[in-house]
């Protein structure tokens, strides 16, 4: 279906630039989720402070990605 995002309640249309940002944020994600990955298959890490900084990291980029979009709701 085109143009779902018209469906969903809570969401709008995003300008070029807001699109382009939040598929900045989406790439930069990935690569650090790479390197989180990286980390936490390396011996010796303590894994709490590794689970920890991926939440927090995902948390962030989850806020950005909020704040471009602006949802309306909740």
């Amino acid at each position: 279906m085109e143009n779902q995002h018209k469906h969903i309640k809570g969401y709008r249309d995003l300008s070029p630039e807001e699109i382009a940002l939040m598929n900045e944020a989406k790439a930069m994600a990935e690569q650090v989720g790479a390197l989180v990955e990286k980390i936490a298959k390396t011996p010796g890490v303590d894994g709490r402070w590794v689970a920890t900084g991926k939440t927090d990291l995902q948390k962030g980029f989850m806020s950005l990605v909020r704040g471009i979009a602006q949802p309306t709701t909740f």
